[in-house]
């Protein structure tokens, strides 16, 4: 299995090289030059394995430089007693024909942990794999859920330095307080002033910049990402989409071949990516629900076949879905304009000129056939949080209730039955807040980590271990710097050796 640019650069590196090198010397996004069958035999098979075992057989598909035992290795590491769900990424079933699928039982609360637990393992294996010799700098922008994730996951991992960029005004308390009070002698962390697509940007511009990638060498270091631009983000992510499929299946909730539906809440279009890609390997998908809160620029492509980012950018109560300019949105579009690399450095030049592109009639009627967008007001997410936890006692986050309002809208738009799937991104405890106010819970001055025990008090549901010792984690990093101020704050940190 070999790896290619989105963007037609002619290199194919292996599966450890586009893990090592995070982007393409072109600016592209490495894709698998092919899908890998998953057999419908092999699924069953997969029914009765451990969640680490399925996650190293899908992983292997795909990176055949690695060997079998030694991705088990790796999962088994992840995925062990710094999960609190032994099912690891479990179904909870709110009625016969819908499941959440709890994607934040691991250290940091949230569904970054599911790639980024087992993405040092990959990485570090990798670098020896291509006999790189210098340390490797992480940068990761953020948008919440991610900086956490990466800095709990790449934490004291030696040959390594991390640094996060998050929007300072763009996060929740709660997610703010995890990253600035992160321990670990190689993490960095920094607030910007702007949004997350500005964070995203300037992390773009800083992999771009010679002089920096010069500078970088000469200190014994080069970049790396931990977003899901890279390889060994996303490729961790597909295997959740299998095994909510044969939890299903041993549940007896569907029969082998049927078709489910996944409902994604979805901001840089990394995590519903994963889903298609399961889709383009066979598993049985009937629709992928692309569900968008008040920055619908996801919604709107997939109606209209234009991505136009020239448009408000909104502040919301799911925080982490607050994105105009999605980076992975490039890895479909090579899927669907028949792995044509011009067109889709065409679209990408055409966003950064004019901040909008359009889709043919072909490639949006493929687009069209696995996807079904729609989104969900800020309005609706806090009457769907009420609605749900007085109905039924579950007690969701703000980004799983954009996803399971969303879905309700395609249910009542296209009559369909099928079984659904809601994918659920976040521990509700990380954004107290907007949840209590949901829950029509006064909260007076209180905010931020001061929080947990309230919502614990009036819901009784568990407070997770890892949000709770934010209460007396204390700040490590405070500092914040203006757009221009990234690249210099970079080399500062690369420069603490």
């Amino acid at each position: 299995m070999l790896y290619q640019s989105t963007r037609g650069f002619d290199k194919k590196v292996t599966g450890a090289e586009a893990i090592a090198y995070g982007l393409a010397d072109d600016g592209g996004l490495f894709v698998p030059q092919f899908f890998p069958s998953l057999r419908p035999e092999m699924l069953l098979k997969l029914v009765d394995e451990t969640y680490s075992k399925r996650a190293a057989y899908i992983i292997s598909l795909f990176m055949d430089d690695f060997d079998i035992n030694e991705l088990n290795e790796y999962t088994s590491r992840a995925y062990s007693c710094d999960f609190d769900n032994a099912g690891v990424a479990p179904l909870y079933e709110l009625d016969s024909n819908t499941r959440f699928l709890e994607l934040w039982h691991g250290p940091t609360c949230a569904f970054k942990d599911m790639a980024l637990q087992i993405m040092p393992e990959l990485l570090t294996a990798s670098l020896k794999k291509t006999n790189e010799t210098r340390s490797v700098c992480i940068l990761v922008a953020t948008s919440g859920d991610t900086g956490k994730a990466a800095l709990e996951g790449f934490r004291d991992i030696p040959g390594t330095k991390i640094m996060v960029f998050y929007p300072r005004d763009g996060v929740s308390e709660v997610q703010k307080h995890q990253m600035i009070s992160q321990a670990g002698d190689n993490v960095g962390v920094t607030a910007i002033e702007g949004n997350f697509d500005d964070a995203q940007r300037g992390v773009k511009e800083i992999f771009s910049d010679k002089t920096i990638s010069d500078e970088l060498n000469g200190s014994g270091y080069f970049l790396s990402s931990a977003n899901s631009i890279n390889w060994g983000r996303l490729v961790p992510q597909v295997a959740y989409y299998i095994s909510a499929y044969n939890d299903l299946l041993k549940q007896g909730c569907i029969k082998p071949g049927e078709k489910i539906n996944f409902c994604v809440p979805t901001g840089n279009f990394g995590n519903i990516l994963a889903a298609y890609y399961a889709e383009r390997m066979g598993l049985p998908v009937n629709k992928l629900i692309c569900a968008s809160n008040r920055n619908d620029v996801l919604t709107q492509f997939i109606k209209t076949g234009v991505y136009d980012r020239n448009r408000p950018f909104y502040t919301t109560v799911s925080p982490s879905m607050d994105i105009l300019v999605s980076s992975n949105l490039e890895r479909l579009l090579y899927e669907l304009a028949g792995k044509d690399g011009t067109a889709v450095t065409s679209y990408m030049s055409s966003l950064s000129e004019k901040g909008k592109y359009s889709i043919s009639g072909r490639v949006s009627d493929e687009l069209n056939r696995v996807f079904y967008s729609g989104s969900c007001s800020e309005e609706d997410t806090m009457k769907t949080i009420n609605g749900l936890y007085v109905n039924s006692g579950y007690l969701i986050d703000t980004h799983t209730a954009v996803a399971y309002k969303v879905l309700n809208d395609y249910r009542s738009e296209t009559g369909d039955k099928s079984v659904s799937v809601v994918v659920s991104t976040a521990s509700p405890y990380k954004f107290c807040e907007s949840v209590l106010a949901a829950l029509d819970i006064p909260v007076g001055s209180a905010g931020g980590v001061d929080l947990i025990d309230k919502l614990a008090e009036i819901t009784g549901c568990e407070i997770p271990a890892p949000l709770l010792a934010l209460k007396t984690a204390a700040v490590r990093f405070n500092n914040s710097v203006s757009l221009t101020g990234m690249k210099k704050a970079v080399m500062d940190f690369v420069g603490k050796r």
